[in-house]
């Protein structure tokens, strides 16, 4: 008669977590979750079944309901997402206000052009008016693509330090949660 072997077959009751982020941090997410006690959930679908439109997708994580330290590992899983938000709004900033300075400069060399067409076709023509306008205009057209790179340069030197210590802070909250679960 065969015997029914017990060892290794203890119950483990996971809490399951989905997270739908952005697709650039996928990598960071997996490296950094099982910091907290999260491991990817093996039974979820394949990678390349849950990307999401938009540059998200979806990555499901599970860990063991009775892990020792839950709060604190909570805490700290919190503050990790914060960071990611954080570094998100920071990059965002980055090309604000080249975009709004850039608009504002194209809207203002529409603005002169459409002068410059009034001015032409009024009766009678006013050239010189027009060739007043169009200079510019033409420049209110031009403008924008060089006044955009260099704002999001000067902004971009002003920012990176700012990414770099949320990424060390990332990289702390991360090691205080493996501390934890060792």
């Amino acid at each position: 008669m065969a015997e029914v072997s017990k060892v290794g077959s203890e119950y483990v009751g996971y809490e399951y977590k989905r997270k739908e982020i952005l697709k650039e941090h996928a990598s960071l997410y997996l490296d950094s979750y099982p910091c907290f006690g999260w491991e990817e959930d093996p039974n979820a679908e394949i990678a390349q079944e849950r990307t999401q439109p938009g540059g998200y997708v979806t990555l499901n994580f599970r860990r063991d309901r009775k892990i020792c330290n839950k709060v604190e590992l909570t805490r700290l899983q919190r503050n990790f997402d914060g960071c990611i938000l954080e570094i998100d709004r920071l990059e965002k900033s980055k090309a604000t206000l080249a975009t709004i300075a850039a608009m504002v400069i194209g809207v203002a060399g529409t603005a002169c052009m459409a002068g410059s067409v009034f001015a032409v076709t009024a009766e009678p023509p006013l050239i010189t008016l027009c060739i007043i306008l169009a200079i510019p205009g033409f420049a209110g057209w031009i403008a924008p693509w060089f006044v955009y790179r260099v704002l999001v340069r000067k902004r971009a030197a002003k920012i990176q330090p700012l990414i770099e210590d949320e990424m060390e802070e990332l990289y702390e909250v991360c090691r205080k949660g493996k501390d934890l679960l060792i």
